[in-house]
């Protein structure tokens, strides 16, 4: 029995079709296909780039390029920085970099000491520059981007085409920055926008003293911006080629589309105080147990720190934490419309939950919907209807 996505096709692409809308109207879109895929599978999301006529894609390791390589004919960014302290992941750079259609790949620099690397190598490429964004992952700051910019063998690169500048990347979080003043009034900028503004007009004052590639390296690429955001930094910045890369927006942005489920292998009413599981704990008076297909090689059960800013979350994952304590942990497994609780953690395949006494018991071939986290979410099928 499977733990499967079933995806409603025609409601997905119409979805994709309408971000496809917006962000184009102000910007090219990258799409970002990387890690599983988002839970749809790398390669059903190449083809709806190719679908969308996309000329670019965002992947999101060097170990991740070699597939979307070969599944999709256009240019693809690695956004994680090129590191050459990496050893394990400049070894496969080096391989991917002998491959014919090498030109299509665009590396991400976020260090002045990898960018002084590369124009001291005796190679070629093409590159992304990443400014430090108020996200503080990655990226240079401006004295060290214009220091950098400014060393010769670095400009020497770039006149001579070794280093073939495709212009300034920005990762920005999700929530405004809160270090960027904002403005008032219907017309003021959004923090993210202001930053993004602030960054383009330094880029572009910067490449216009550049005597070769200042039209290719005008391209600013952002993420996590609205269209209005879009709409406002095109106004504000005319000089800029705008690239805006989405991810979940685009992807999962209709979650009505996607619906997760498992299998149901098993159902077993039991008497009060029956043991079940490897561990044998006991469950509810004259409880069922049911068994589901879904577990933790599908990434059930898996769950990362919650991003709690309220007073009301922090109370639920305090109260979570709490029953975790005690051995209970709710499943994502929706039954009669109500979450239910696992009878122990999850299996590698399968879960084992809990159903009240009175509640509807499920037949076994029957299917379970889930609440999951998409991007950690590998599917045994995704069933397209």
């Amino acid at each position: 029995m499977s733990f499967t996505l079933l995806l409603n096709s025609s409601a997905w692409r119409q979805h994709i079709d309408s971000v496809n809308g917006g962000v184009s109207a102000h910007a090219e879109m990258i799409p970002v296909i990387k890690g599983n895929g988002y839970g749809l599978g790398q390669e059903r999301l190449a083809h709806e780039t190719g679908r969308l006529g996309s000329t670019c894609v965002a992947v999101g390791t060097v170990y991740e390029l070699a597939d979307i390589l070969d599944m999709f004919a256009g240019d693809v960014v690695v956004l994680e920085p090129f590191e050459p302290r990496d050893a394990a992941a400049a070894n496969l750079w080096a391989r991917m970099l002998k491959r014919p259609d090498a030109q299509r790949i665009i590396r991400t620099v976020a260090r002045p000491s990898a960018l002084h690397a590369l124009a001291q190598a005796n190679t070629s490429g093409r590159i992304l520059i990443e400014a430090r964004s108020s996200m503080q992952r990655f990226g240079m700051d401006e004295r060290e981007l214009l220091a950098t910019l400014a060393d010769g063998r670095v400009r020497s690169a770039i006149a001579e085409d070794r280093l073939e500048v495709s212009g300034l990347t920005l990762h920005l979080p999700m929530a405004q920055p809160a270090g960027e003043a904002g403005g008032r009034g219907p017309q003021a900028l959004s923090a993210r926008a202001r930053e993004v503004c602030r960054w383009t007009g330094l880029w572009l004052a910067e490449i216009s003293g550049w005597t070769r590639q200042s039209d290719s390296a005008a391209g600013i690429w952002t993420s996590h911006l609205s269209g209005t955001e879009l709409a406002a930094v095109e106004s504000a910045a005319p000089g800029a080629t705008l690239r805006a890369r989405v991810g979940t927006r685009l992807w999962l942005g209709d979650r009505s589309a996607l619906t997760a489920q498992g299998t149901v292998l098993a159902v077993h009413p039991l008497p009060r105080r029956t043991r079940v599981g490897y561990r044998q704990r006991t469950g509810p008076r004259d409880g069922t147990l049911v068994v589901v297909s879904g577990g933790t090689g599908h990434g059930i059960g898996l769950s990362a720190p919650t991003p709690a800013s309220s007073t009301r979350q922090r109370v639920v994952t305090a109260g979570t934490g709490a029953l975790d304590a005690v051995g209970k942990a709710m499943s994502p497994f929706i039954w009669a419309g109500n979450r239910r609780w696992f009878a122990e953690p999850p299996h590698q395949h399968h879960s084992m939950i809990w159903l009240p006494k009175g509640c509807v018991i499920p037949a076994v071939g029957d299917q379970m919907t889930a609440e999951i986290r998409f991007t950690t979410t590998r599917f045994d099928a995704v069933m397209e209807s």
